[in-house]
């Protein structure tokens, strides 16, 4: 737990093509931490759209934000194209060194990957990517949420909102945190058991791997690319 007196600069990183609950959801627990500032960064102020077309703005650039507190990293399609951006994974690395806590969403976790600095630590990411871990260095950890010291990954999408609570949890408290999910009145009670491929039903599975085998193909062979550049032993993922 930080100092209750201590102000924390909070920030999300903003790209085209994101999933905007990656964003949005840990929004909703970041932005009511209290004593802290939350503003989202991305490579220039114009909108951009999530993978379904919502238009979202950033408040700044890369380059006007502050040394962050709080390092939050959304993923979703979009990321792919930033895989190979030094602007952006250079803008990782200096805020990761400096920050409290870095906190990953889905396919975040990639793009810290392709900024080397997954390597030796424990994580996870949305399942249709969860196999590409390693080839950053990273063990790849099978839950919803995987804490690494001071490193927080969530699995994907609504995943994000636990664990952005985790973080809330870390910074001020768990009275903060279960303050927090009060008011977004967070008690989740989905009509099915179909959220994780253990649980759903295998055709469900199929089909859902079978819509994103495109991307999945395309994210492993850049995460081979990038762990052959970091000097991973690749001989030795199965």
């Amino acid at each position: 737990m930080i100092d209750p007196g201590r102000h924390l600069q909070i920030g999300s990183l903003l790209f085209e093509g994101l999933d905007q609950i990656d964003l949005t959801g840990p929004f909703e627990v970041l932005s009511r931490i209290p004593n802290s500032t939350y503003r989202v960064f991305g490579k220039t102020t114009e909108p951009v759209r999530d993978i379904k077309g919502l238009r979202l703005t950033p408040d700044a650039t890369l380059g006007e934000a502050p040394q962050l507190d709080v390092l939050h990293v959304p993923g979703g399609f979009g990321q792919e194209n930033l895989m190979a951006d030094d602007e952006v994974l250079g803008w990782l690395r200096a805020q990761a060194a400096g920050a409290t806590c870095v906190f990953s969403v889905c396919t975040g976790a990639l793009l810290l990957g392709a900024a080397g600095l997954l390597r030796g630590r424990r994580a996870t990411t949305h399942w249709s990517a969860f196999e590409t871990l390693p080839y950053f260095g990273a063990e790849a950890v099978d839950e919803r949420v995987v804490v690494d010291g001071d490193w927080v990954f969530a699995a994907g999408v609504t995943a994000g909102i636990d664990g952005a609570l985790r973080v809330a949890a870390e910074l001020r408290g768990d009275e903060a945190a279960q303050t927090i999910q009060l008011h977004m009145v967070y008690a989740p009670e989905p009509p099915f058991d179909s959220g994780t491929p253990q649980t759903a039903p295998p055709e469900i599975v199929a089909k859902a791997r079978k819509a994103v085998e495109g991307i999945t193909a395309q994210r492993t062979e850049t995460a081979k690319r990038i762990g052959k550049e970091l000097g991973v032993d690749l001989a030795s993922i199965s």
